[in-house]
């Protein structure tokens, strides 16, 4: 299919990385979907709670501030909120208060989250190769 050029480099980059990104995200949509029942907002929340990379640890387990994973995953907090609560539903993740600030959310993997993340990270890598290879 034939793009239309606008004759500034930029603004044809911008599109060009906008059209990567939607085909991307389609096939990562469609596949996570059809394959693990996962949109890709609720396999990237897993895949960072999944990586560990938090720097609170508390009694073995990792867990995010959901400020923390919103700003990973580029979500509005709302947004994230609803997606947590979904995959809260769907036994994946837990919630939990800070000992100590009791206004903090700590969202943790689950052992089902963690089994449903490493059946769909295949399918993701896959996805992803296939695409940008």
């Amino acid at each position: 299919m034939t793009r239309h050029k606008t004759g500034n480099d930029v603004i044809d980059r911008w599109r060009e990385l906008l059209l990567r990104h939607a085909t991307v995200s389609c096939a990562l949509e469609r596949e996570l979907g059809e394959r693990h029942g996962l949109g890709v907002s609720e396999f990237e929340v897993l895949d960072r709670l999944a990586e560990g990379l938090s720097t609170c640890d508390v009694g073995g387990k990792e867990k995010f501030r959901v400020q923390e994973l919103a700003d990973e995953v580029h979500l509005s907090q709302s947004a994230l909120s609803r997606l947590i609560a979904r995959l809260e539903r769907e036994g994946l993740v837990t919630r939990a208060l800070c000992e100590a600030d009791r206004r903090g959310v700590f969202v943790l993997l689950t052992d089902e989250g963690r089994k449903r993340h490493a059946e769909a990270a295949p399918t993701h890598l896959e996805v992803l190769t296939a695409h940008l290879g």
